[in-house]
């Protein structure tokens, strides 16, 4: 395969990044995602993955990350990564491009028998969400039924699975293990000093999200919306907070805690949307290519899948006729238009 000239959207932003999901099914039902009960039909096969994945990174992308739903439910997940990491290891495969393959995951089925095998694959970076410590509060945000009990046990998976990942070699100190959290006003937000003193004492990078308006099912209003300045504030109070900023084509804005025990980071799409850079493709796991978190609809590449040098093209016009700029153009507030749901779209 042939080297390609990176291509660019409408606002001169190159892709960088690609988010695979690989379920839409996932073993938690947090309300502010909604998962599927089942997979969508025309699910892509390992073949078809791979090629996308080649496809995306001989045209810029660089970081892959692999999503859900929740991934590890997966049974695709450890071939894909094997046959990744074959790529890598091949003198003039596209996949040497790759400079990162990353998991994002509930962390409840991340074992130390799976952390390691997930580590053995080539995965480098694994980001674990945890919207909250207190027991009830973990059960109402999980969707769980069973009180304080049931939360309370979610947690302690959790932080197995964090130990598990720990042990595999993903290290905190190299941000090979992060820890995230959704954060809504009045459901939540009185977790916010727990999160961030469990994340301390881990040694672990929190990033905090905003409650973001995707999907249909989830009852979004921005009045649920905690901003990430009001969070920032918050823990600056408890643990004074100096600035790091936000690299480009990032998604979060980062803090160090002054005492040097962790970092924190916000990612604000919504009251401070950084639309400006973004460089992310996600593609679902039916094949449905979205060119924004925020979009009604995507673009089916299936018809494309024949060849590496169709789908090389057909990627390269969905990218430059992309001029995506939702949360910039205030259009969330608004909350007009039908949007596809996170546990689909890979977050």
């Amino acid at each position: 395969m042939i080297a390609a000239s990176p291509p660019t959207d409408q606002r001169a932003r190159a892709l960088g990044v690609l988010r695979m999901s690989l379920t839409a099914r996932c073993n938690l039902a947090c309300p502010y995602c909604c998962p599927d009960t089942a997979d969508p039909p025309g699910m892509l096969s390992l073949e078809e993955q791979v090629r996308l994945i080649r496809v995306a990174a001989n045209l810029g992308a660089h970081t892959l990350r692999l999503t859900g739903g929740e991934p590890l439910l997966s049974e695709r997940l450890l071939p894909l990564l094997e046959r990744v990491a074959m790529g890598r290891r091949t003198s003039g495969d596209p996949l040497q491009g790759l400079r990162q393959v990353a998991l994002t995951t509930n962390g409840v089925l991340l074992t130390q028998e799976r952390a390691k095998a997930l580590r053995s694959v080539g995965l480098e970076r694994i980001t674990v969400s945890l919207d909250a410590v207190e027991g009830a509060v973990v059960a109402r945000m999980a969707g769980l039924r069973g009180g304080g009990r049931a939360g309370d046990r979610l947690v302690g998976q959790v932080l197995a699975g964090l130990a598990a990942a720990r042990s595999a070699g993903f290290d905190p100190a190299e941000g090979a293990l992060k820890l995230n959290a959704v954060i809504q006003r009045g459901v939540n937000d009185d977790q916010l000093i727990p999160l961030a003193e469990l994340a301390r004492q881990h040694r672990l990078e929190l990033r905090l999200i905003e409650y973001m308006d995707v999907g249909n099912r989830n009852g979004w209003a921005m009045e649920h919306v905690l901003p990430a300045a009001v969070m920032i504030d918050r823990i600056h109070r408890h643990w004074p907070l100096s600035p790091l900023g936000r690299s480009s084509g990032a998604t979060a804005r980062r803090w160090r805690y002054r005492d040097g025990l962790a970092s924190i980071g916000v990612i604000a799409s919504i009251s401070e949307p950084f639309c400006g850079d973004c460089n992310r493709l996600r593609i679902t796991a039916d094949g449905q290519a979205y060119t924004c978190l925020f979009a009604s609809q995507g673009t089916d590449l299936k018809p494309a899948l024949a060849s590496e040098h169709e789908l090389e093209g057909a990627i390269r016009a969905l990218w430059q006729r992309r001029a995506d700029r939702y949360s910039e153009e205030g259009r969330v507030a608004a909350h007009t238009e039908p949007h596809a749901e996170m546990a689909y779209l890979g977050g």
